[in-house]
């Protein structure tokens, strides 16, 4: 099992700026893809970016493309999810997830572990 756990969120303003941490520990973090997801209270569970485990291959969702940057340092065991432009449409609950394995997933249900998340809202 690998925990997760998030940090960065906050309060920002339409335009803005936040870059999400998600810090890695338990099993070799290095052999897990990593995805960043994010929920809305009463809507579903809503892909963001991934990651391979070797940081050379990311997929994004639409919404994000060209806004966000997944990023991974496996030395620290750590991934991040840099968000600019942001808009008030992207205001919700990231979350970080980890798999073993080479692919790149974009699912939820193929994630093993999950972090408990950290809220990011954007005001008009």
């Amino acid at each position: 099992q690998v925990r997760l756990e998030e940090s960065g969120g906050g309060l920002v303003q339409t335009g803005g700026s936040l870059r999400l941490s998600c810090v890695a520990s338990g099993r070799s973090f290095i052999s897990n893809a990593m995805g960043w997801f994010r929920q809305v209270p009463g809507k579903e569970r809503e892909f963001v970016a991934a990651i391979n485990w070797a940081g050379t291959e990311t997929r994004y969702a639409d919404s994000v493309r060209g806004r966000f940057t997944v990023t991974r340092d496996n030395g620290k065991n750590t991934g991040y999810l840099q968000m600019n432009s942001l808009k008030p449409e992207d205001t919700a609950v990231y979350s970080c997830a980890a798999k073993p394995t080479i692919l790149v997933p974009t699912v939820d249900w193929e994630y093993n572990d999950w972090g408990q998340g950290t809220q990011v809202t954007v005001s008009s």
